[in-house]
């Protein structure tokens, strides 16, 4: 007897099968570009050099000779690979290093480090949470929260993206549940650029007993004084309970870490199986995370960090004076108590709205021609109706170079508003 449903049937006919093939038939397709020189401010991508503008290499570090010789060091030191898991054969000095000036620069107990930022999120929700236990989420987490949260089969409850009373309801609604309670929130937000209301998260996770867990993924290395991210930069990193980020980001490498209490991280270190069952990172990729670290840890680093959100707001502000439409997060609260000033915050990455899928497309494509590469994100990615280029910004870029950039924006702008009609202007 055989069975009557092919697994593979959902491959064939899925409702993106038909724009995936217009698209390629039309050279529109955004993804799967081909990149063929080092992660700069301008790039060889297809043979033409094209203006960086879809890098979360944020502080530019992926070409600093400090960085690449500290993966040269390590790649000498322990070879290619380690062949093995942490818990077997594959911890090695440069880990033991890492996660403790991980923990330092946090200011938490301790720092564990995953092989990928995915697993990092995954391996650490999975494992904290149980079936009885409920997990409150963002709608717009990165996905995998998401996918930490479906492992752990915890009651999951998702809140509208910043609508802090939805998120006080889910907390009401939690109480029912029995179990303990999580919360999960990106600190940036990698769509839309903007940042979390932690202070107020804060205050309503303590007031109905909930742990906090922030995805520092896009602001550790950007935000705040010593580029600890957004828990730092709003005051609250005392009352947040752990903290995830990557090095696939400001820290120019690849691989993911938690901080938090001594006995969490201990924990996980014996109980995560995205922790127990995967390869070690590659030595390179460690010793080019530790020297980013370091970098960002110096008198070199406040300089970069202030780069990089100096070349955002002009950026932006660029934009907006071309007749686009950038997506800004609404002012959070800096700081406790009620009093504390309200500001809009900026991070390097700045979303241009432009509503339906196929003009998006259609923009991304124009840029590209016109030598400026961009993400382009469409639903499910976003909400449906609010497709956007999502574009970011590194300390690395000179001013001369966005000037270019938005000049090829005002070009383009033009020609697609007289072929397709109106983008959305600014709010």
């Amino acid at each position: 007897m055989t069975t009557s449903v092919d697994v593979f049937a959902k491959t064939r006919g899925h409702e993106r099968e038909e724009m995936l093939a217009a698209a390629r038939e039309a050279d529109l397709l955004p993804y799967f570009r081909t990149v063929e020189s080092p992660a700069m401010p301008v790039v060889e991508m297809e043979g033409a050099p094209r203006i960086m503008l879809a890098s979360n290499n944020y502080l530019g570090l992926t070409a600093d000779e400090r960085v690449l010789q500290g993966a040269l060091d390590a790649l000498h030191r322990y070879g290619t690979g380690l062949t093995g898991s942490r818990l077997l054969n594959g911890t090695t000095p440069l880990h033991l290093e890492l996660e403790h000036e991980l923990a330092e620069w946090i200011g938490t107990d301790d720092a564990i480090v995953f092989t990928t930022g995915h697993q990092a999120n995954v391996g650490t929700l999975g494992t904290l949470l149980s079936p009885s236990d409920t997990v409150i989420v963002d709608s717009a987490d990165h996905a995998s929260i998401l996918d930490g949260a479906l492992l752990s089969r915890a009651k999951l409850r998702p809140f509208r993206h910043g609508r802090l009373d939805k998120l006080e309801r889910a907390l009401e609604r939690a109480h029912e549940d029995g179990g303990g309670v999580l919360v999960v929130v990106d600190g940036v937000f990698s769509m839309e650029g903007d940042v979390a209301p932690l202070v107020e998260i804060t205050e309503l996770c303590h007031r109905h007993g909930a742990r906090l867990m922030v995805d520092e993924a896009h602001g550790a290395g950007v935000l705040g004084a010593r580029g600890a991210g957004v828990c730092e930069l709003l005051g609250v990193e005392d009352r947040v309970d752990l903290r995830m980020g990557t090095f696939s980001k400001s820290l120019a490498s690849c691989g993911g870490f938690v901080a938090g209490p001594a006995e969490v991280i201990e924990y996980l270190r014996i109980a995560s199986r995205p922790f127990l069952f995967t390869a070690s990172s590659v030595p390179a990729a460690l010793g080019a995370a530790l020297a980013a670290l370091h970098i960002v840890r110096s008198p070199d680093g406040p300089p970069l960090l202030d780069a990089v959100l100096d070349n955002a707001r002009h950026f932006a502000q660029g934009l907006r004076a071309l007749g686009f439409r950038t997506l800004e997060g609404e002012p959070v609260r800096v700081g406790p108590g009620d009093d504390a000033p309200r500001e809009r915050l900026s991070t390097p990455i700045v979303p241009v709205l432009v509503g339906d899928d196929w003009k998006a497309g259609l923009l991304w494509r124009a840029l590209y021609d016109e030598g400026v590469f961009t993400n382009c994100a469409l639903h499910p990615a976003v909400p449906p109706g609010h497709a956007l280029l999502r574009t970011s910004v590194m300390a690395t870029h000179d001013r001369a170079t966005l000037d270019r950039a938005l000049d090829a924006f005002d070009t383009v702008k033009r020609q697609f508003e007289a072929e397709h009609g109106p983008l959305p202007g600014p709010a």
